[in-house]
């Protein structure tokens, strides 16, 4: 459990300047959680120690990971308006996403480590968010011309991602607004060249892929 997680369980008792604190939104997605992860009240928890609106480096409030048995499911926290609705666009909360993720559980030299560099990962694509509004939809790529794994050690083939609406979490509408879950999914060099080069489409990937679960170990489809 991290630092602002446990902060969040007691923040519907403390009171700043006589006003309870407002996590309505973080709430909704504790909830779709539970649903699907019943009785994982304490997930492993990934904060920010100083949240970006205070002046941090990390856009995500937080990210946490569900055991589901053969991989860790990761689910973001902070592009969604989690606290108090601060936009004018009353069908969207923020951004109207949230970001998950699947790794495969793998005999890894480090295994907190590699959980570590995914919720580093999450957080990079989130900074692109804010500072460029990219939106992320399903069914898109994301290719930066990197060649080496996205694993912490970079010897995995996996070196980029592809998109899907979540398998498991479904989009939620919330006092907010609604919010999707665009899930990664671990895509090699040649399978994103191959999507850049249009010799296929996402769906046709994702369907040669024949699982959302991110397998390092796995070869290239293409």
């Amino acid at each position: 459990m991290g630092l602002f997680d446990k902060f969040k369980k007691n923040s519907k008792n403390v009171k700043r300047e006589s006003e309870i604190i407002n996590v309505s939104g973080w709430d909704a997605i504790d909830e779709e959680a539970k649903r699907i992860y019943p009785g994982q009240y304490n997930p492993k928890h990934y904060a920010s120690l100083i949240k970006w609106r205070f002046g941090g480096s990390d856009p995500l409030d937080g990210i946490s990971v569900y055991d589901s048995g053969d991989y860790w499911h990761f689910v973001t926290y902070g592009l969604s308006e989690l606290y108090d609705k601060e936009s004018d666009d009353k069908e969207w909360s923020g951004y109207g996403m949230e970001f998950t993720f699947k790794l495969k559980k793998d005999s890894y030299v480090d295994e907190e480590q590699e959980i570590k560099c995914i919720c580093g990962l999450l957080q990079q694509i989130a900074r692109l968010t804010f500072e460029s509004g990219e939106i992320f939809n399903p069914f898109e790529y994301l290719y930066t011309g990197q060649t080496t794994g996205i694993d912490s050690r970079q010897v995995s083939n996996i070196t980029g991602f592809i998109t899907i609406p979540d398998t498991k979490f479904q989009t939620l509408n919330t006092k907010n607004g609604r919010v999707d879950f665009v899930e990664f999914i671990g895509a090699t060099n040649s399978e994103l060249l191959a999507l850049k080069n249009k010799e296929l489409d996402v769906k046709t990937l994702y369907s040669k892929i024949g699982s959302d679960v991110t397998d390092y170990n796995r070869k290239s489809v293409v």
